[in-house]
């Protein structure tokens, strides 16, 4: 055999060889990649569901596990947010109110709880919560702060927007059908709301007429729902003996208000104006409508549903 068919034969062998190398190496290549790929996404699937447990415990550790609104941690962190952002942004004219904070204490729940026992009435405050966080803008804060008292804080809004803001809370928590084997004490006045036996009152402060502190504003919202009770206290008295009898002021028809392109709070066309008030109608349902600086005292005519329940009415709701 010669020498070129030799190399010719050594050249051939040489060349299946690295074929054979090469088409194992890149079988081997295809196999880590396909591993790299998989362990990626591996990888991404582990992260996602971690980073949706840290967003789950966060929003566990800042909501309030009764009534599933914020809470008071969360309030405070919000509070300290919406004052900083005032003071990196100041407003004409000077001195203008930025912020107002409301401090509301739903009255009445003592009588649920006596009637119903304190899960049920866990549940009328969970259902009653959730319904009040309806009626604040998406900008503003609402959170339990303790017991039956709820911190909202409404950004960008002067003492008569949160006025306003107050008002509607207040005709919530009264008219608001309750989560309970009764319905609602039904009223004497044709179209007139029922009267759930709840109340409420609030008291407001504002940023920065009462305090640029997280601590002052809270302080100054407490004595003015300190007052608001005290007011409504005294304008719940019976009349002194010998009176002529107290006089009475209609119940305000107050509706749910919208919300201007701005963000502020403005009352729909047949709300009620401050102007004076209209002669009482004897056959309309009438509580109390209390500020945090003033009370109008009015006379309930409906008894409260957990009156009609002690004497053996058949309240049930289907």
């Amino acid at each position: 055999m010669d020498l070129p068919t030799v190399l010719s034969a050594a050249l051939a062998a040489l060349l299946l060889t690295a074929s054979a190398v090469a088409a194992v190496a890149l079988v081997r290549l295809r196999r880590v990649r396909g591993s790299a790929a998989a362990s990626e996404l591996s990888l991404r699937q582990e992260l996602q569901r971690l980073q949706q447990g840290r967003a789950e415990l966060e929003r566990t550790s800042y909501t309030d596990a009764l009534t599933g609104v914020w809470n008071y941690r969360y309030l405070q962190l919000a509070l300290d947010r919406e004052i900083a952002r005032c003071a990196r942004r100041p407003v004409q004219p000077e001195g203008a109110d930025r912020l107002s904070v409301l401090l509301l204490e739903i009255e009445g729940f003592d009588e649920i709880r006596r009637e119903h026992g304190h899960q049920r009435g866990g549940a009328v405050l969970r259902d009653l919560a959730q319904r009040l966080a309806m009626e604040v803008r998406e900008t503003d804060v609402f959170g339990r702060y303790g017991g039956e008292e709820f911190l909202v804080l409404l950004p960008d809004t002067d003492a008569a927007g949160a006025e306003h803001v107050a008002e509607r809370l207040r005709w919530t928590v009264r008219r608001h059908p309750l989560a309970l084997p009764s319905v609602p004490v039904p009223a004497d006045g044709p179209g007139a709301a029922p009267v759930n036996g709840l109340g409420a009152v609030v008291g407001t402060a504002v940023l920065p007429r009462d305090g640029a502190h997280a601590a002052l504003l809270l302080r100054a919202a407490d004595r003015a729902l300190a007052a608001a009770r005290a007011a409504a206290a005294d304008a719940s008295a019976p009349p002194p003996s010998g009176g002529s009898g107290s006089t009475t002021a209609p119940e305000s028809t107050f509706e749910p208000m919208s919300e201007s392109v701005s963000g502020a709070v403005q009352a729909p066309p047949d709300a009620p104006t401050s102007g004076p008030a209209e002669a009482a109608d004897p056959g309309s349902d009438q509580d109390t409508c209390r500020t945090g600086d003033q009370s109008l005292p009015s006379t309930a005519v409906s008894q409260p549903v957990y009156r009609l329940l002690a004497q053996g009415c058949d309240l049930s709701v289907t």
